[in-house]
């Protein structure tokens, strides 16, 4: 059966059993239907301090497929099954890549949460929201300098992008303000999709309401005409663009196909954001469960990284352990195999596409944080491919477990359940990567040593006259977020494996004050993705009684 098919045939519990199941009233949540709800905001406060915390993260991804989001389910049901209370918390899915090309953030097979359609699609509205107010916003900036532009903003140092939640190539670099005097000022522009934004970094990281409109007045919307920072406060509609997230600032709870609470809110990108769920949601998870499972993006280059160096620090907890999930098929990609052809045992392969593994599971450890990997296992994977990368695990003083979370759900992360118990046990000492008042050129060098593995940096003109402006302006002090290819450890996605002797290069910084960090642009990644040439979309169907099939 397809993922959909197992999730439609999945009697749910009512909303409220689910969130009895973390001491929540009915009082406490806001229904959205009977199967989602928002959790009100301080609905946790009188509940204990913050629980265990596992991060679940991976090698660096392949068209083979790694399986985090089903892996990270199986693993808190697994929990649950071993009367652990425990809930996850995850991202909300993005229509880019569910009409697109990866599909769907909801897990797979017998290991996912649902309603799983309304979880890709609409959820509870929260992408809507961040669209509007960010495209609210872009309005009132163009209206300020068609009615006089008082605050002396240039219109070609404009920040502020248009956003979208669908990859759209055609809307990367446009002009707008065409046709008649009364139609605006013409200027170039272009659009961001909608979790490259940084009202959903802001709402990912905002710990309340407050936190939220202080954040949103931070916000760089450009430069004046002798290049000083104009913000949301000087334009005066900080509240205006706040209240429009005044409900999609709540997390979002529903459930596994085992009854296990599932709290998915905010969605950024981790190779254009900073890759995390929302700090709200992870922090109500922490307080009303012993053990939070929840996962960052893409490979632990990037988004496990961001959640180490960016999140943590605002979230107040940094992780008992991680898990960084490989899978057999993958590794051999890494190796040099080709995807039709991964279904064939290939040992040597998979010991050279092991580098990579081994260079997250290095990366990992370096913050003082114990590590277990799980072997997503799929069906073409033989018993000698499996033991061997165990084998090599070990050979690393990595634990590891096979994971059948596909097939079995948390039946099949029992074992691996049992060691992350174990981990999460021990006692740990938080290493930073890196701290606020080092140089922003040497926070980048940091991150791309230690984490990725390469040889240094080489800075753009731009780039480099954007350091001396942010180190006057004094914002060096703040984080770092690296937009890179989410395919390869260094800027370039053909570089699989574990290159070595590379170099990254940044062609722009971009300032976040709202966000809380310098995003760094490298290589040739886009804030707006393109849909591939045969789109998920094309695969999906909708019955005439409103069955929805072809969505994975």
């Amino acid at each position: 059966m397809t993922d959909i098919e197992i999730a439609q045939q999945t009697k749910m519990e009512k909303i409220t059993q689910v969130a009895a199941k973390l001491g929540l009233a009915a009082d406490q949540i806001e229904q959205y239907g009977d199967y989602k709800a928002k959790i009100k905001l301080n609905a946790d406060q009188a509940a204990k301090s913050f629980g265990k915390l596992v991060l679940v993260t991976s090698i660096n991804p392949t068209p083979a497929g790694e399986g985090k989001s089903t892996v990270t389910v199986g693993l808190g049901d697994a929990l649950a099954q071993l009367k652990q209370k425990t809930a996850i918390a995850l991202r909300e899915p993005s229509l880019g890549p569910v009409m697109g090309m990866k599909g769907g953030a909801t897990g797979g097979g017998y290991s996912q949460v649902v309603p799983m359609e309304d979880i890709n699609l609409h959820f509870t509205g929260d992408m809507h929201a961040l669209t509007t107010a960010n495209n609210t916003l872009a309005a009132l900036i163009d209206n300020h300098i068609y009615q006089g532009n008082h605050l002396n903003l240039d219109p070609r140092r404009i920040l502020w992008k248009r956003v979208l939640d669908i990859n759209d190539r055609a809307l990367r670099h446009i002009v707008i303000g065409l046709g008649s005097p009364t139609s605006g000022v013409p200027r170039e522009d272009g659009f961001d999709i909608t979790v490259a934004s940084e009202l959903m970094a802001i709402l990912c990281l905002a710990e309340n309401l407050a936190d939220l409109k202080r954040r949103i007045g931070r916000i760089v919307i450009g430069y004046t005409y002798d290049k000083q920072p104009v913000t949301v406060a000087q334009l005066k509609v900080t509240d205006a663009i706040s209240l429009l997230l005044k409900d999609a600032i709540k997390p979002n709870l529903v459930q596994t196909l085992a009854h296990t609470p599932a709290i998915i809110h905010g969605g950024p990108f981790a190779n254009i954001a900073h890759g995390c769920n929302s700090v709200l949601a992870t922090q109500t998870a922490l307080r009303l469960a012993d053990y939070t499972v929840t996962e960052s993006g893409f490979g632990a280059d990037l988004g496990a990284e961001k959640f180490m160096d960016i999140k943590a620090p605002v979230l107040g907890k940094t992780p008992d352990a991680v898990v960084i999930v490989a899978t057999v098929r993958a590794l051999k990609m890494h190796g040099g195999v080709a995807k039709d052809q991964l279904a064939t045992e290939n040992i040597p392969a998979l010991k050279t596409g092991f580098a990579n593994l081994k260079r997250h599971i290095a990366s990992m450890k370096r913050y003082g944080v114990p590590v277990v990997v799980a072997i997503n296992q799929f069906t073409a994977d033989t018993a000698a491919e499996l033991a061997e990368l165990k084998a090599l695990c070990q050979q690393n003083n990595t634990s590891a477990s096979v994971a059948n979370v596909w097939a079995k759900g948390g039946t099949g992360a029992l074992e691996l359940a049992e060691q992350v118990l174990k981990l999460t046990a021990q006692k740990t000492e938080f290493l930073p990567l890196y701290q606020p008042e080092m140089e922003l050129e040497e926070k980048i060098k940091q991150i791309i040593t230690q984490i990725y593995g390469g040889r240094g940096v080489e800075f753009s003109a731009k780039a480099k006259r954007q350091l001396r402006q942010f180190k006057q302006q004094g914002w060096d002090k703040l984080p770092v977020c690296m937009a890179k290819t989410q395919y390869s450890l260094s800027d370039n996605p053909k570089l699989i494996g574990e290159p070595t002797d590379f170099t990254i290069h940044v062609r722009e910084l971009v300032p976040k004050l709202g966000a809380g960090f310098i995003v760094v642009l490298t290589g040739n990644v886009l804030t707006m993705p393109g849909l591939p040439k045969v789109p998920a979309a094309a695969k999906m169907a909708l019955a005439d009684d409103g069955t929805i099939s072809g969505l994975y």
